[in-house]
């Protein structure tokens, strides 16, 4: 009677010295977690920890970027970033939730702007960085938005958003995919950007729902796109706020590795270091496993959680292992053992320690047990992997007549002149062609899907593109894509080998042209010996004589839809091959013109084609005189970085003709090379090319010819003699406007005032009736 009234007396004094610990513990633990000792913790409802502080150069902070401004003539306080305006939402270990900012632009019915304002976010000279969790946001149905952003890894970024609807009943509330709503995602490390907005028509046509649109950048899973947005007036001030901008944050520029080499490493006792992934540099602190605490903090993080699972005095009698246990501690657990004569695990909850004597014959039973076990597995992966490989051959089957595989089939067998060139590949074939489509594999990103370098098992090398999901009304027409350019034979035409119906896009194989675009060429390698006047000629016409062939000569008419620099590729000999047909559209034999959903490139998207969404052959005319510009004068199509009079290339080339300062925007190079008469004809007939009426345009044949003309014209020996000597007087009057250097230049919201937006130049030339 008196040994069991003695155990309990024993558990519980256990128990209570026990939790007396635990709360001394938990209370230093809590302590150690906030702020630095002597500093406040907390700014209205948002509490602060250590290495950030309360008080502007109060050293309650790991350095003065990490101060936290606490404004109290708010009631509550609110926190603020340093000396910033930013807002603090909401800070943790890896990331600072701040106040949102809106770019928006609101109309009457008539169309005259009521309100507008630009956003701009400078993080540039802070220790933060933008996430990548964040979207940028556009929300309206007649909205087009642009970003630009930069780093200091020295990487750009610039991007767009359209978001356009006709009718409340268009939309779907949680859906932002361009009809009232277009989202686009940010790159991790961006440090400052700035956003503007614009409208196609002013909102005319939607203004009785749809009076303003707007623009930001917030967290991808906070803000949920609802109709009721559009006409809801304290949409920015309600909703946006609500949606925070995520940053990246990390302590100072150095790598863990570098930063343990200083007498400045943040990390205390029991604590890693984690080096920053936004590119930028840094680290950041947390507690090793089964301890807890404020790493930066001294002495570091606290072995707590050991603490909940002590090994008790050996007066207790409540050990948490087996009675012939051993309790030995281990940072933030415990581990039982058996006591010498004994066997088993040591715990409670198991076989506990038994006398050896007794020992059940574990070696015989695990033996056979595991025999047993082995063969079960070796049978289930069988099956499974059975099973796995007839589901991967009917879904093969599924997605090859998804992808109207049996019409191909079909096709290709009732033509006899593509049965030998065109071949239907297997997704084992192509995958294994491009290292299960490494990234290294990678050629290029398009709007249509991806481009990889393949080697076939005959190592022949071909480019393997994977296109993005297909709407299945497309399929046909997608399949009798497929027949026409397998029947193109062009030298200046990619050439299609086959394709693979078995992946869940198709997948199209293409001869692989080694020598990289002409836009590469025109804006890094101008000045290589090879690309002369009379080999900028020849690609033109070549070029040219392509598009016309598709234009005339195809069995039915093809329209490219996406002729652009980065869509003529060079071979080995500088021969000019057009390529990427994903935009591309069949024009029946009794039509002249398509009506589609307008897809292009801005800078070379036919403005008339834009307006009216009529695709031509003429919308092809005018893009590939957009690149004949490019080729005279060495200029990108759209640079927001010069000014205002020269960011859009087609405007300024109308322009300097009209002005007659036509020679002062070639390249000194051309010049040089070619002659007066020939310059004359190419910058008139790109004149003509980038008419704003299309039937004013000339055809692709006749660009063709002409090019052509100018080429053979440069092949007389009369010619070739006088060119430099003609062109000498002209270069010596032009030849300190040739050196100019595009350079960075800090952005600005005068970038995007009045009639200078960037959209409006991007959308519509000066010259546009408009």
């Amino acid at each position: 009677m008196f040994g069991l009234f003695s155990e309990i007396i024993q558990a519980k004094m256990f128990n209570f010295i026990l939790l007396s610990v635990l709360v001394i513990v938990a209370v230093f633990a809590d302590a150690a977690s906030t702020a630095k000792p002597g500093c406040q913790s907390n700014c209205g409802d948002l509490t602060v920890t250590y290495p950030f502080g309360i008080g502007i150069g109060t050293n309650c902070s790991i350095s003065s970027w990490y101060d936290i401004n606490c404004n109290t003539t708010f009631n509550p306080p609110k926190p603020f970033l340093a000396t910033t305006n930013h807002e603090i939402i909401d800070i943790s270990n890896e990331e600072i939730r701040i106040k949102n900012s809106v770019a928006a632009r609101c109309y009457t019915e008539t169309g005259n702007v009521t309100r507008e304002n630009h956003i701009t976010v400078d993080l540039a000279v802070t220790p933060y960085s933008f996430s990548e969790k964040n979207k940028f946001t556009v929300v309206g149905c007649d909205d087009l938005a642009v970003i630009i952003g930069f780093s200091f890894s020295g990487r750009n970024f610039t991007s767009g958003c359209l978001s356009v609807c006709s009718d409340t009943k268009d939309m779907n509330d949680g859906f932002c995919t361009g009809i009232g709503c277009c989202q686009t995602p940010i790159p991790k490390g961006l440090k400052t950007f700035a956003s503007a907005l614009n409208s196609l028509d002013d909102h005319k046509m939607v203004w009785p729902f749809n009076p303003c649109g707007y623009a930001f950048v917030g967290d991808q899973d906070v803000f949920q796109f609802r109709t009721s947005d559009l006409t809801n007036q304290s949409f920015q001030n309600k909703t946006i706020e609500n949606v925070p901008i995520v940053i990246d944050w990390a302590i100072g520029n150095l790598s863990c590795s570098e930063a343990m080499k200083s007498d400045e490493f943040a990390c205390f006792q029991n604590s890693v270091c984690v080096d920053s992934d936004t590119g930028l540099g840094g680290y950041r602190c947390n507690c090793s496993t089964g301890y807890e605490g404020n790493p930066y903090l001294s002495p570091g993080c606290t072995d707590f959680h050991a603490l909940e699972h002590l090994c008790p005095s050996h007066f207790f009698s409540n050990n948490p292992c087996d009675e012939n246990g051993i309790c030995t501690n281990t940072p933030g657990s415990f581990t039982c053992s058996c006591k010498h004569g004994y066997t088993g695990n040591g715990t409670k909850e198991g076989r506990g320690c038994i006398a050896k004597n007794s020992q059940f014959p574990v070696i015989k039973f695990s033996l056979g047990f595991s025999m047993v076990f082995v063969s079960i597995i070796i049978a289930m992966a069988w099956l499974y992997f059975s099973v796995k490989r007839r589901k991967l051959v009917r879904m093969r089957e599924q997605f090859f007549h998804q992808n109207g595989g049996l019409l191909l089939k079909q096709q290709i067998s009732s033509n006899e002149g593509g049965v030998e060139s065109t071949k239907i590949f297997s997704a084992e074939e192509l995958e294994k062609a491009t290292n299960k489509y490494a990234e290294d594999r990678i050629l290029g990103r398009g709007g249509y899907g991806t481009v990889y370098k393949g080697i076939l098992s005959d190592d022949r090398v071909v480019a393997i593109k994977k296109s993005r999901i297909m709407d299945q009304n497309q399929i046909e027409q997608f399949i009798n894509e497929v027949i026409i350019l397998t029947q193109v034979n062009h030298r200046n035409v990619v050439k299609l080998l086959g394709c693979c119906l078995e992946a869940e896009v198709p997948l199209l194989v293409y001869e692989f042209v080694s020598n990289g675009t002409l836009y590469h060429h025109i804006h890094n390698n101008g000045e290589m010996p090879w690309f002369s006047w009379e080999n900028r000629l020849k690609i033109a016409a070549e070029a040219a004589g392509a598009l016309s062939y598709l234009h005339s000569a195809a069995t039915m008419p093809i329209i490219h839809r996406d002729v652009k620099s980065s869509n003529i590729l060079l071979d080995e000999l500088y021969t000019a091959k057009i390529s990427d047909f994903g935009a591309s559209r069949l024009v029946p034999l009794d039509q002249t013109q398509v009506t589609t959903l307008v897809q292009g490139t801005l800078g070379y998207l036919d403005p008339e084609y834009f307006h009216t969404s009529q695709l031509t052959e003429k919308s092809d005319v005018y893009s590939f005189g957009v690149v004949l510009a490019e080729l005279m004068t060495g200029k990108k199509p759209l640079s927001p970085t010069k000014s205002e009079e020269e960011r859009n290339l087609t405007t300024y080339f109308i322009m300097s003709i009209k002005e007659n300062r036509f020679f002062r925007i070639l390249e000194p190079r051309i010049l040089r090379e070619g002659s007066l008469e020939q310059l004359q004809a190419v910058g008139e007939l790109i004149e003509r090319c980038l008419n704003l009426k299309s039937n004013e345009r000339p055809t692709m044949k006749e660009v063709a010819m002409e090019l052509e003309r100018l080429r053979k014209y440069t092949k007389h020996p009369w010619n070739q003699q006088g060119n430099v000597e003609e062109n000498m007087a002209l270069l010596s009057e032009q030849s300190d406007l040739y050196d100019i250097t595009i350079t960075g230049q800090e952005l600005t919201t005068e970038m995007y005032s009045e009639q200078g937006s960037l959209c409006s130049h991007m959308i519509y030339p000066s010259n546009n009736p408009r």
